[in-house]
Protein backbone atom coordinates (compact mmCIF):
# COMPACT_ATOMS: atom_id res chain seq x y z
CA UNK A 1 0.00 0.00 0.00
CA UNK A 2 1.38 3.17 -1.06
CA UNK A 3 2.00 5.99 1.65
CA UNK A 4 1.42 9.65 1.35
CA UNK A 5 3.88 12.04 1.94
CA UNK A 6 3.13 14.68 3.77
CA UNK A 7 4.26 18.31 2.82
CA UNK A 8 7.38 18.71 5.18
CA UNK A 9 8.30 15.35 3.99
CA UNK A 10 7.83 16.36 0.34
CA UNK A 11 9.91 19.69 0.49
CA UNK A 12 12.48 17.73 2.62
CA UNK A 13 13.12 14.87 -0.60
CA UNK A 14 12.63 18.34 -2.92
CA UNK A 15 15.75 20.30 -1.15
CA UNK A 16 17.60 16.65 -1.09
CA UNK A 17 17.38 15.89 -4.86
CA UNK A 18 18.11 19.64 -5.44
CA UNK A 19 21.75 18.80 -4.67
CA UNK A 20 22.15 16.30 -7.22
CA UNK A 21 22.06 19.00 -9.98
CA UNK A 22 26.06 17.91 -10.36
CA UNK A 23 27.56 15.54 -12.98
CA UNK A 24 27.49 12.00 -11.84
CA UNK A 25 28.98 8.62 -12.39
CA UNK A 26 27.75 5.06 -13.23
CA UNK A 27 26.65 4.65 -9.90
CA UNK A 28 24.60 7.74 -9.50
CA UNK A 29 26.97 9.67 -7.09
CA UNK A 30 27.69 13.57 -7.50
CA UNK A 31 31.42 14.39 -8.40
CA UNK A 32 32.76 15.46 -5.40
CA UNK A 33 35.16 18.56 -5.59
CA UNK A 34 34.84 20.47 -2.08
CA UNK A 35 34.96 24.59 -2.93
CA UNK A 36 38.28 24.61 -0.57
CA UNK A 37 39.86 22.30 -3.78
CA UNK A 38 41.60 25.40 -4.94
CA UNK A 39 42.78 26.20 -1.47
CA UNK A 40 45.54 22.68 -1.86
CA UNK A 41 43.44 19.44 -0.75
CA UNK A 42 45.40 16.64 0.02
CA UNK A 43 45.39 13.97 -3.79
CA UNK A 44 42.74 11.69 -4.44
CA UNK A 45 43.38 9.05 -2.12
CA UNK A 46 41.71 6.37 0.31
CA UNK A 47 40.46 8.21 3.56
CA UNK A 48 42.27 7.54 6.75
CA UNK A 49 40.33 6.17 9.39
CA UNK A 50 40.11 9.51 11.43
CA UNK A 51 38.98 11.19 8.41
CA UNK A 52 36.42 8.67 7.68
CA UNK A 53 35.26 8.70 11.34
CA UNK A 54 35.00 12.34 11.34
CA UNK A 55 32.83 12.50 7.87
CA UNK A 56 30.66 9.99 9.19
CA UNK A 57 29.98 12.18 12.70
CA UNK A 58 29.54 15.21 10.21
CA UNK A 59 26.57 13.15 8.24
CA UNK A 60 25.18 11.57 11.73
CA UNK A 61 24.87 15.38 13.20
CA UNK A 62 23.47 17.17 9.76
CA UNK A 63 21.11 13.90 9.76
CA UNK A 64 19.73 14.36 13.10
CA UNK A 65 19.63 18.23 13.06
CA UNK A 66 17.39 18.02 9.59
CA UNK A 67 15.32 15.34 9.80
CA UNK A 68 12.52 14.23 12.23
CA UNK A 69 12.18 11.01 13.77
CA UNK A 70 9.34 10.50 12.55
CA UNK A 71 10.03 11.30 8.86
CA UNK A 72 13.41 9.29 8.92
CA UNK A 73 10.64 6.36 9.47
CA UNK A 74 8.84 7.17 6.91
CA UNK A 75 11.79 7.57 4.07
CA UNK A 76 12.67 4.76 1.40
CA UNK A 77 16.05 3.48 0.65
CA UNK A 78 16.10 5.95 -2.59
CA UNK A 79 15.38 9.00 0.05
CA UNK A 80 17.62 8.28 2.51
CA UNK A 81 20.39 7.84 -0.30
CA UNK A 82 19.32 11.57 -1.34
CA UNK A 83 20.14 12.92 2.02
CA UNK A 84 22.94 10.93 3.15
CA UNK A 85 24.25 12.39 -0.90
CA UNK A 86 23.95 15.94 0.22
CA UNK A 87 25.09 15.52 3.64
CA UNK A 88 28.31 13.95 2.73
CA UNK A 89 28.79 16.47 0.24
CA UNK A 90 28.75 18.73 2.66
CA UNK A 91 30.80 17.09 5.11
CA UNK A 92 33.58 16.68 2.80
CA UNK A 93 33.97 20.66 1.81
CA UNK A 94 34.01 21.31 5.60
CA UNK A 95 36.82 18.79 6.00
CA UNK A 96 38.76 19.34 3.00
CA UNK A 97 38.84 15.81 1.78
CA UNK A 98 38.89 14.18 -1.72
CA UNK A 99 38.86 11.12 -2.86
CA UNK A 100 38.50 7.94 -5.85
CA UNK A 101 34.44 8.08 -6.38
CA UNK A 102 34.53 4.03 -6.12
CA UNK A 103 35.50 4.96 -2.60
CA UNK A 104 33.03 7.27 -1.94
CA UNK A 105 30.43 5.07 -3.15
CA UNK A 106 31.08 2.59 -0.57
CA UNK A 107 31.82 5.19 2.41
CA UNK A 108 28.13 6.52 1.76
CA UNK A 109 26.78 2.67 1.64
CA UNK A 110 28.03 2.35 4.87
CA UNK A 111 26.74 5.23 6.16
CA UNK A 112 23.11 4.00 4.23
CA UNK A 113 23.09 0.79 6.14
CA UNK A 114 24.42 2.50 9.26
CA UNK A 115 20.86 5.10 9.14
CA UNK A 116 18.52 2.73 7.73
CA UNK A 117 15.62 1.79 10.07
CA UNK A 118 14.84 -2.13 9.99
CA UNK A 119 11.45 -3.21 8.11
CA UNK A 120 10.30 -5.74 10.72
CA UNK A 121 11.77 -7.07 14.30
CA UNK A 122 13.53 -10.09 12.00
CA UNK A 123 16.03 -7.88 11.06
CA UNK A 124 17.48 -7.61 14.73
CA UNK A 125 17.29 -11.06 15.66
CA UNK A 126 18.76 -10.30 19.39
CA UNK A 127 15.87 -8.05 19.78
CA UNK A 128 12.75 -9.87 17.79
CA UNK A 129 10.56 -9.40 21.25
CA UNK A 130 12.08 -6.40 23.33
CA UNK A 131 11.56 -2.62 22.76
CA UNK A 132 14.62 -0.87 20.58
CA UNK A 133 16.43 2.60 21.74
CA UNK A 134 16.40 4.83 19.69
CA UNK A 135 19.78 3.66 17.62
CA UNK A 136 22.32 6.13 16.22
CA UNK A 137 25.37 5.05 13.24
CA UNK A 138 28.57 3.72 14.72
CA UNK A 139 30.61 6.75 15.32
CA UNK A 140 33.66 8.24 17.07
CA UNK A 141 32.81 9.43 20.16
CA UNK A 142 33.88 12.73 21.88
CA UNK A 143 34.67 13.03 25.65
CA UNK A 144 31.54 10.88 27.54
CA UNK A 145 30.20 13.62 29.05
CA UNK A 146 29.59 15.07 25.61
CA UNK A 147 27.48 11.94 24.70
CA UNK A 148 24.45 12.34 26.77
CA UNK A 149 21.92 14.03 24.48
CA UNK A 150 18.84 15.74 26.02
CA UNK A 151 15.68 13.28 24.43
CA UNK A 152 17.81 10.28 23.51
CA UNK A 153 17.37 7.13 25.93
CA UNK A 154 20.06 6.03 28.04
CA UNK A 155 19.57 1.88 28.29
CA UNK A 156 22.33 2.49 30.54
CA UNK A 157 20.85 5.11 33.34
CA UNK A 158 19.04 2.73 35.31
CA UNK A 159 20.63 -0.18 37.74
CA UNK A 160 18.20 -0.80 40.15
CA UNK A 161 15.14 -3.07 39.18
CA UNK A 162 12.70 -0.75 41.93
CA UNK A 163 11.04 1.53 39.46
CA UNK A 164 11.95 -0.60 36.06
CA UNK A 165 9.15 -1.74 33.82
CA UNK A 166 9.43 -5.20 31.84
CA UNK A 167 10.38 -3.39 28.67
CA UNK A 168 12.86 -1.34 30.28
CA UNK A 169 14.74 -4.40 31.68
CA UNK A 170 14.56 -5.85 28.21
CA UNK A 171 15.84 -2.62 26.37
CA UNK A 172 18.99 -2.58 29.17
CA UNK A 173 19.57 -6.31 28.50
CA UNK A 174 19.42 -5.79 25.38
CA UNK A 175 21.90 -2.73 24.79
CA UNK A 176 24.41 -4.46 27.35
CA UNK A 177 24.10 -7.46 25.10
CA UNK A 178 24.85 -5.29 21.88
CA UNK A 179 27.66 -3.65 24.04
CA UNK A 180 29.54 -7.04 25.01
CA UNK A 181 29.58 -8.22 21.32
CA UNK A 182 31.14 -5.26 20.39
CA UNK A 183 33.47 -5.28 23.41
CA UNK A 184 34.82 -8.61 22.48
CA UNK A 185 35.50 -7.29 18.77
CA UNK A 186 37.16 -3.95 19.97
CA UNK A 187 38.86 -4.83 22.86
CA UNK A 188 41.96 -6.98 21.33
CA UNK A 189 42.70 -4.43 18.72
CA UNK A 190 42.10 -1.70 21.31
CA UNK A 191 45.17 -3.62 23.44
CA UNK A 192 47.77 -3.93 20.81
CA UNK A 193 46.95 -0.14 20.18
CA UNK A 194 47.55 1.45 23.30
CA UNK A 195 50.51 1.39 25.80
CA UNK A 196 49.58 -0.69 28.93
CA UNK A 197 52.76 0.51 31.26
CA UNK A 198 51.26 3.90 30.64
CA UNK A 199 47.75 3.04 31.26
CA UNK A 200 48.57 2.99 35.32
CA UNK A 201 50.36 6.03 35.75
CA UNK A 202 47.98 8.05 33.25
CA UNK A 203 44.49 9.92 35.35
CA UNK A 204 41.62 8.02 34.21
CA UNK A 205 40.01 11.70 32.44
CA UNK A 206 42.56 11.61 30.31
CA UNK A 207 43.21 7.79 29.65
CA UNK A 208 39.47 8.14 28.43
CA UNK A 209 40.21 11.04 26.39
CA UNK A 210 42.58 8.58 24.48
CA UNK A 211 40.60 5.41 24.57
CA UNK A 212 37.03 7.53 23.20
CA UNK A 213 39.59 8.74 19.85
CA UNK A 214 40.55 4.87 19.32
CA UNK A 215 37.14 3.16 19.87
CA UNK A 216 35.55 5.34 17.52
CA UNK A 217 38.59 4.71 14.95
CA UNK A 218 38.63 0.52 15.64
CA UNK A 219 34.64 0.57 15.27
CA UNK A 220 34.37 2.37 12.34
CA UNK A 221 37.07 -0.41 11.04
CA UNK A 222 35.51 -3.06 12.13
CA UNK A 223 32.18 -2.29 11.35
CA UNK A 224 30.60 -2.46 14.50
CA UNK A 225 26.79 -1.16 14.90
CA UNK A 226 26.47 0.97 17.68
CA UNK A 227 24.42 3.82 18.52
CA UNK A 228 26.33 7.25 20.55
CA UNK A 229 24.50 6.54 23.85
CA UNK A 230 26.10 2.52 23.27
CA UNK A 231 29.59 3.56 21.99
CA UNK A 232 29.88 5.58 25.45
CA UNK A 233 29.03 2.52 27.48
CA UNK A 234 31.54 0.72 25.46
CA UNK A 235 34.50 3.29 26.16
CA UNK A 236 32.94 3.34 30.12
CA UNK A 237 33.61 -0.39 30.25
CA UNK A 238 36.84 -0.68 28.79
CA UNK A 239 37.89 2.10 31.13
CA UNK A 240 36.46 0.53 33.95
CA UNK A 241 38.34 -2.67 33.15
CA UNK A 242 41.56 -1.07 32.93
CA UNK A 243 41.27 1.53 35.59
CA UNK A 244 38.60 0.48 38.24
CA UNK A 245 36.34 -2.00 39.21
CA UNK A 246 34.50 -3.07 36.07
CA UNK A 247 30.77 -3.34 36.89
CA UNK A 248 31.06 -2.01 40.24
CA UNK A 249 32.38 1.40 39.26
CA UNK A 250 28.79 2.51 37.95
CA UNK A 251 27.07 1.56 41.28
CA UNK A 252 30.42 3.07 43.25
CA UNK A 253 29.18 6.54 41.55
CA UNK A 254 25.56 6.07 42.53
CA UNK A 255 25.18 8.71 45.53
CA UNK A 256 21.83 6.59 46.69
CA UNK A 257 23.96 3.44 47.01
CA UNK A 258 24.99 2.86 50.24
CA UNK A 259 25.46 -0.70 50.48
CA UNK A 260 26.79 -3.40 47.68
CA UNK A 261 26.77 -7.07 47.82
CA UNK A 262 28.26 -9.42 44.94
CA UNK A 263 26.78 -13.00 45.31
CA UNK A 264 28.68 -14.68 42.34
CA UNK A 265 29.14 -13.41 39.03
CA UNK A 266 25.58 -13.39 37.85
CA UNK A 267 23.73 -11.55 40.92
CA UNK A 268 24.91 -8.28 42.38
CA UNK A 269 22.38 -6.27 44.66
CA UNK A 270 22.44 -2.73 46.63
CA UNK A 271 20.97 -0.98 49.68
CA UNK A 272 18.91 2.50 48.47
CA UNK A 273 17.12 3.88 50.90
CA UNK A 274 17.31 1.40 53.48
CA UNK A 275 15.89 -1.07 51.08
CA UNK A 276 17.87 -3.97 49.53
CA UNK A 277 17.40 -4.24 45.50
CA UNK A 278 18.63 -6.31 43.06
CA UNK A 279 20.40 -4.24 39.77
CA UNK A 280 20.99 -5.95 36.13
CA UNK A 281 24.47 -5.56 36.61
CA UNK A 282 26.98 -8.71 36.28
CA UNK A 283 30.25 -9.46 35.98
CA UNK A 284 31.20 -11.40 31.80
CA UNK A 285 32.29 -14.92 34.14
CA UNK A 286 33.65 -15.62 37.66
CA UNK A 287 37.37 -14.65 36.45
CA UNK A 288 36.02 -11.40 35.70
CA UNK A 289 34.63 -11.19 39.41
CA UNK A 290 37.93 -12.46 40.68
CA UNK A 291 39.72 -10.02 39.00
CA UNK A 292 37.99 -7.36 40.32
CA UNK A 293 38.26 -8.87 43.45
CA UNK A 294 41.85 -9.29 43.48
CA UNK A 295 42.57 -5.58 42.41
CA UNK A 296 40.53 -4.19 45.45
CA UNK A 297 42.76 -6.29 47.90
CA UNK A 298 46.40 -5.77 46.20
CA UNK A 299 46.07 -2.15 46.37
CA UNK A 300 45.99 -1.94 50.24
CA UNK A 301 48.57 -4.97 50.18
CA UNK A 302 47.03 -7.68 50.57
CA UNK A 303 45.85 -11.00 48.72
CA UNK A 304 43.10 -13.27 48.59
CA UNK A 305 43.71 -16.95 47.16
CA UNK A 306 42.75 -20.44 47.93
CA UNK A 307 45.34 -20.02 50.62
CA UNK A 308 43.62 -17.07 52.31
CA UNK A 309 40.02 -17.16 50.84
CA UNK A 310 38.28 -14.79 53.39
CA UNK A 311 40.12 -10.98 53.49
CA UNK A 312 38.79 -7.36 54.57
CA UNK A 313 39.93 -4.26 52.71
CA UNK A 314 39.11 -0.67 51.95
CA UNK A 315 38.65 1.54 48.73
CA UNK A 316 40.95 4.59 48.06
CA UNK A 317 37.87 6.64 49.50
CA UNK A 318 37.53 4.13 52.92
CA UNK A 319 34.90 2.37 52.07
CA UNK A 320 34.93 -0.99 53.36
CA UNK A 321 35.68 -4.26 51.60
CA UNK A 322 34.84 -8.49 52.53
CA UNK A 323 36.10 -10.92 50.21
CA UNK A 324 35.41 -14.30 50.14
CA UNK A 325 36.47 -16.89 47.58
CA UNK A 326 35.70 -20.57 46.56
CA UNK A 327 35.94 -23.06 47.62
CA UNK A 328 34.11 -21.41 50.67
CA UNK A 329 31.55 -18.95 48.69
CA UNK A 330 29.90 -21.88 46.76
CA UNK A 331 27.98 -19.82 44.19
CA UNK A 332 31.25 -17.56 43.41
CA UNK A 333 33.27 -14.71 44.31
CA UNK A 334 31.17 -12.65 46.98
CA UNK A 335 32.31 -9.27 47.60
CA UNK A 336 30.68 -6.90 50.48
CA UNK A 337 31.39 -3.20 49.77
CA UNK A 338 30.12 -0.62 52.54
CA UNK A 339 30.41 2.73 50.43
CA UNK A 340 31.94 5.81 52.25
CA UNK A 341 29.68 8.49 52.19
CA UNK A 342 31.48 11.06 50.09
CA UNK A 343 30.08 13.79 52.33
CA UNK A 344 30.51 13.80 56.41
CA UNK A 345 27.14 13.71 58.47
CA UNK A 346 27.20 16.05 61.28
CA UNK A 347 25.04 15.80 64.37
CA UNK A 348 22.84 19.15 63.06
CA UNK A 349 22.50 17.04 60.02
CA UNK A 350 21.71 13.44 61.67
CA UNK A 351 18.69 15.80 63.45
CA UNK A 352 17.59 17.58 60.22
CA UNK A 353 17.11 13.87 58.94
CA UNK A 354 15.15 13.09 62.30
CA UNK A 355 17.50 10.42 63.06
CA UNK A 356 17.29 12.08 66.56
CA UNK A 357 15.92 14.72 68.54
CA UNK A 358 17.46 18.47 68.71
CA UNK A 359 17.64 17.59 72.61
CA UNK A 360 19.41 14.20 71.78
CA UNK A 361 21.28 15.78 69.64
CA UNK A 362 22.54 18.43 72.10
CA UNK A 363 23.27 15.80 74.80
CA UNK A 364 25.39 14.08 72.66
CA UNK A 365 27.20 17.11 71.71
CA UNK A 366 27.75 17.16 75.40
CA UNK A 367 29.09 14.08 75.78
CA UNK A 368 31.61 13.97 73.28
CA UNK A 369 32.89 17.45 74.23
CA UNK A 370 33.09 16.30 78.41
CA UNK A 371 35.10 13.91 77.30
CA UNK A 372 32.87 10.77 78.60
CA UNK A 373 33.82 7.10 77.29
CA UNK A 374 31.29 6.16 74.93
CA UNK A 375 29.95 2.84 73.11
CA UNK A 376 28.29 2.85 70.38
CA UNK A 377 26.35 -0.25 69.60
CA UNK A 378 23.73 -1.63 67.06
CA UNK A 379 22.88 -4.32 64.16
CA UNK A 380 25.15 -4.61 60.74
CA UNK A 381 24.20 -1.51 58.44
CA UNK A 382 22.71 0.67 61.23
CA UNK A 383 24.84 3.41 61.05
CA UNK A 384 27.54 3.14 63.81
CA UNK A 385 30.57 3.90 62.04
CA UNK A 386 28.78 7.18 60.68
CA UNK A 387 27.75 8.04 64.06
CA UNK A 388 31.08 7.59 65.44
CA UNK A 389 32.41 9.94 62.88
CA UNK A 390 29.65 12.85 63.90
CA UNK A 391 30.56 12.53 67.93
CA UNK A 392 34.49 12.88 66.84
CA UNK A 393 33.73 15.90 65.09
CA UNK A 394 33.12 17.35 68.72
CA UNK A 395 36.52 16.65 69.64
CA UNK A 396 39.09 20.12 70.39
CA UNK A 397 41.13 20.12 67.36
CA UNK A 398 44.23 20.47 70.21
CA UNK A 399 43.87 17.01 71.20
CA UNK A 400 46.07 13.99 69.75
CA UNK A 401 44.05 11.31 68.58
CA UNK A 402 44.55 7.40 67.67
CA UNK A 403 42.27 5.44 65.66
CA UNK A 404 42.62 1.68 65.21
CA UNK A 405 40.87 -0.22 62.91
CA UNK A 406 40.80 -3.46 61.35
CA UNK A 407 40.23 -1.55 57.73
CA UNK A 408 40.68 2.33 57.71
CA UNK A 409 37.24 4.35 57.09
CA UNK A 410 37.29 6.63 59.83
CA UNK A 411 37.52 10.10 58.74
CA UNK A 412 38.36 12.45 61.41
CA UNK A 413 38.62 16.17 60.62
CA UNK A 414 40.88 17.16 63.34
CA UNK A 415 44.12 18.31 62.13
CA UNK A 416 46.29 15.73 65.12
CA UNK A 417 45.50 12.27 63.96
CA UNK A 418 47.16 9.35 63.65
CA UNK A 419 45.67 6.18 61.69
CA UNK A 420 46.73 2.43 62.55
CA UNK A 421 45.40 -0.06 60.69
CA UNK A 422 45.63 -4.59 61.57
CA UNK A 423 47.69 -6.58 59.08
CA UNK A 424 47.17 -10.26 58.41
CA UNK A 425 49.47 -12.55 58.31
CA UNK A 426 51.44 -13.38 55.22
CA UNK A 427 51.67 -16.58 53.58
CA UNK A 428 54.31 -18.20 55.89
CA UNK A 429 51.38 -17.34 58.53
CA UNK A 430 53.88 -14.47 60.05
CA UNK A 431 53.40 -10.94 60.78
CA UNK A 432 50.42 -10.73 61.72
CA UNK A 433 48.99 -7.45 63.99
CA UNK A 434 46.45 -7.66 65.73
CA UNK A 435 44.10 -5.38 67.05
CA UNK A 436 45.43 -5.95 70.47
CA UNK A 437 48.79 -5.16 69.58
CA UNK A 438 48.00 -1.86 67.98
CA UNK A 439 46.14 -0.61 71.08
CA UNK A 440 49.05 -1.84 73.41
CA UNK A 441 51.21 0.39 71.20
CA UNK A 442 49.04 3.12 70.76
CA UNK A 443 49.10 3.77 75.04
CA UNK A 444 52.90 4.72 74.44
CA UNK A 445 51.97 7.33 71.65
CA UNK A 446 50.42 9.91 74.17
CA UNK A 447 46.85 10.07 72.74
CA UNK A 448 44.34 12.15 74.29
CA UNK A 449 41.68 10.28 72.73
CA UNK A 450 42.03 6.64 71.55
CA UNK A 451 38.77 5.57 68.95
CA UNK A 452 38.66 2.18 67.80
CA UNK A 453 36.32 1.20 65.02
CA UNK A 454 34.91 -1.47 66.61
CA UNK A 455 35.22 -4.26 69.33
CA UNK A 456 34.84 -7.76 68.31
CA UNK A 457 37.47 -10.00 70.84
CA UNK A 458 39.97 -9.55 73.61
CA UNK A 459 41.04 -5.89 72.88
CA UNK A 460 38.24 -5.16 75.14
CA UNK A 461 40.43 -5.75 77.86
CA UNK A 462 42.53 -3.35 76.84
CA UNK A 463 40.04 -0.44 75.55
CA UNK A 464 38.78 -1.27 79.31
CA UNK A 465 42.12 -0.38 80.90
CA UNK A 466 42.76 2.40 78.25
CA UNK A 467 39.62 4.33 79.78
CA UNK A 468 40.84 3.75 83.67
CA UNK A 469 44.34 4.83 83.07
CA UNK A 470 43.47 8.48 82.16
CA UNK A 471 42.45 7.93 78.44
CA UNK A 472 38.92 9.36 78.61
CA UNK A 473 37.01 10.61 76.12
CA UNK A 474 37.78 7.13 74.38
CA UNK A 475 34.68 6.28 71.71
CA UNK A 476 34.20 2.63 69.87
CA UNK A 477 31.59 0.68 68.55
CA UNK A 478 30.15 -3.01 68.90
CA UNK A 479 27.70 -5.04 67.66
CA UNK A 480 24.52 -5.35 70.07
CA UNK A 481 20.58 -5.52 70.21
CA UNK A 482 20.41 -3.33 73.40
CA UNK A 483 22.48 -1.25 76.14
CA UNK A 484 21.96 -4.24 78.69
CA UNK A 485 23.28 -6.95 75.74
CA UNK A 486 25.94 -4.34 74.85
CA UNK A 487 27.18 -4.78 78.59
CA UNK A 488 27.18 -8.65 78.35
CA UNK A 489 28.95 -8.65 75.31
CA UNK A 490 31.47 -6.50 76.42
CA UNK A 491 32.23 -8.63 79.77
CA UNK A 492 32.16 -12.13 77.45
CA UNK A 493 34.80 -10.33 74.83
CA UNK A 494 36.89 -9.17 78.17
CA UNK A 495 37.24 -13.09 79.42
CA UNK A 496 38.63 -13.87 76.18
CA UNK A 497 41.83 -11.89 76.58
CA UNK A 498 42.80 -15.14 78.73
CA UNK A 499 42.94 -13.55 82.07
CA UNK A 500 41.03 -15.40 85.17
CA UNK A 501 39.55 -12.17 86.36
CA UNK A 502 36.07 -12.93 88.41
CA UNK A 503 32.60 -11.71 87.16
CA UNK A 504 32.65 -8.78 89.38
CA UNK A 505 36.32 -7.67 89.00
CA UNK A 506 35.25 -7.39 85.18
CA UNK A 507 31.44 -5.41 85.81
CA UNK A 508 33.52 -3.09 87.95
CA UNK A 509 36.45 -1.98 85.46
CA UNK A 510 33.19 -1.55 82.93
CA UNK A 511 30.99 0.60 85.06
CA UNK A 512 33.92 2.96 85.96
CA UNK A 513 35.25 2.63 82.63
CA UNK A 514 32.21 3.42 80.31
CA UNK A 515 30.19 6.72 80.76
CA UNK A 516 27.35 6.46 77.89
CA UNK A 517 25.91 3.57 75.55
CA UNK A 518 23.98 5.05 72.59
CA UNK A 519 22.14 2.25 70.66
CA UNK A 520 21.39 3.24 67.00
CA UNK A 521 19.05 0.67 65.02
CA UNK A 522 18.19 0.55 61.45
CA UNK A 523 14.24 0.02 61.46
CA UNK A 524 12.09 -1.83 58.74
CA UNK A 525 11.43 1.59 56.64
CA UNK A 526 14.93 1.65 55.66
CA UNK A 527 15.71 4.77 58.26
CA UNK A 528 18.44 4.83 61.23
CA UNK A 529 17.37 6.02 64.39
CA UNK A 530 18.95 6.42 67.83
CA UNK A 531 16.46 4.19 69.92
CA UNK A 532 18.45 4.74 73.57
CA UNK A 533 20.87 6.80 74.95
CA UNK A 534 21.79 5.32 78.31
CA UNK A 535 24.65 6.16 81.17
CA UNK A 536 26.22 3.73 83.32
CA UNK A 537 25.54 5.13 87.17
CA UNK A 538 27.44 2.63 89.15
CA UNK A 539 26.91 -0.96 90.41
CA UNK A 540 24.58 -2.61 93.06
CA UNK A 541 25.64 -5.90 94.35
CA UNK A 542 26.76 -7.67 90.83
CA UNK A 543 24.28 -5.89 88.48
CA UNK A 544 25.52 -2.55 86.54
CA UNK A 545 23.32 -0.03 86.98
CA UNK A 546 22.29 2.10 84.17
CA UNK A 547 19.60 5.49 84.13
CA UNK A 548 17.92 6.03 80.93
CA UNK A 549 18.25 9.88 79.37
CA UNK A 550 16.49 9.65 75.89
CA UNK A 551 14.08 6.79 74.46
CA UNK A 552 12.51 5.98 71.07
CA UNK A 553 8.60 5.41 71.07
CA UNK A 554 7.22 3.88 68.51
CA UNK A 555 3.40 4.95 67.55
CA UNK A 556 2.55 3.66 64.05
CA UNK A 557 2.65 3.54 60.64
CA UNK A 558 1.45 6.38 58.02
CA UNK A 559 0.06 5.36 54.59
CA UNK A 560 3.34 5.40 52.97
CA UNK A 561 5.09 2.80 55.28
CA UNK A 562 6.78 5.35 56.84
CA UNK A 563 7.29 4.24 60.87
CA UNK A 564 6.15 7.13 63.07
CA UNK A 565 6.98 7.64 66.71
CA UNK A 566 8.81 9.92 68.97
CA UNK A 567 12.19 10.97 70.71
CA UNK A 568 11.23 11.00 74.71
CA UNK A 569 13.30 12.30 77.44
CA UNK A 570 13.50 10.64 80.68
CA UNK A 571 13.95 14.42 82.41
CA UNK A 572 16.50 12.85 84.60
CA UNK A 573 19.39 14.48 86.30
CA UNK A 574 22.10 13.03 84.27
CA UNK A 575 24.85 11.51 86.50
CA UNK A 576 27.81 13.35 84.17
CA UNK A 577 26.28 16.39 85.17
CA UNK A 578 29.93 17.24 87.34
CA UNK A 579 31.48 16.33 84.19
CA UNK A 580 29.60 19.00 82.27
CA UNK A 581 30.11 21.38 84.70
CA UNK A 582 33.94 21.09 84.13
CA UNK A 583 33.21 22.20 80.66
CA UNK A 584 30.75 25.08 81.52
CA UNK A 585 28.16 22.83 79.70
CA UNK A 586 25.90 21.98 82.37
CA UNK A 587 23.19 24.51 81.95
CA UNK A 588 22.84 23.69 78.70
CA UNK A 589 23.13 19.94 79.50
CA UNK A 590 19.40 20.64 82.16
CA UNK A 591 17.89 22.79 79.39
CA UNK A 592 18.31 19.82 77.18
CA UNK A 593 16.91 17.14 78.99
CA UNK A 594 14.13 19.33 80.20
CA UNK A 595 15.02 18.60 84.35
CA UNK A 596 15.12 20.89 87.11
CA UNK A 597 18.64 22.22 88.12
Amino acid sequence: MLRRRSAHQSDLIHRGRRVLAAQTDGFGMAERTPASATQGPRLLAPPTDVEAARLHRLVLDGFAAEVRPQDRADMDRRELVEWVDRLFTRAMEIENVTMPLAVQRDVMLRMVASLEVPESPSALPEQASEPDPVRRPSVPAPAPSALVNEGEPDPFAETGSESATGGDVGTRKAARDRVEQARKVVAPVLMDRIDIGSVRETPRDELAKRITVLVGEIVVEQKVQLNAVEQRELVRTLVDDMTGLGPLEALLADDQVTDIMVNGPHQIYVEKHGKLQMTDVAFRDQQHAMNVATRIVTRVGRRVDESSPLVDARLEDGSRVNVIMPPLAIDGVSISIRKFAKYKLNIDQMVRQLNMSPEMGTVLKIAARSRLNILISGGTGSGKTTLLNALSQMIDPGERIVTIEDAAELKLQQPHVVRLETRPANLEGLGEITMRDLLKNALRMRPDRIILGEVRGAEAMDVLQAMNTGHDGSLCTLHANNPRETLTRLENMTTMAGFNLPASAIRTQISDAVDMIVQISRMRDGKRRITQVVELVGREGDVITTQDLFKYEFDGEDNDGNLMGRFVSSRMRPHFLAKAAYFGLDKRLIDAMGCNG
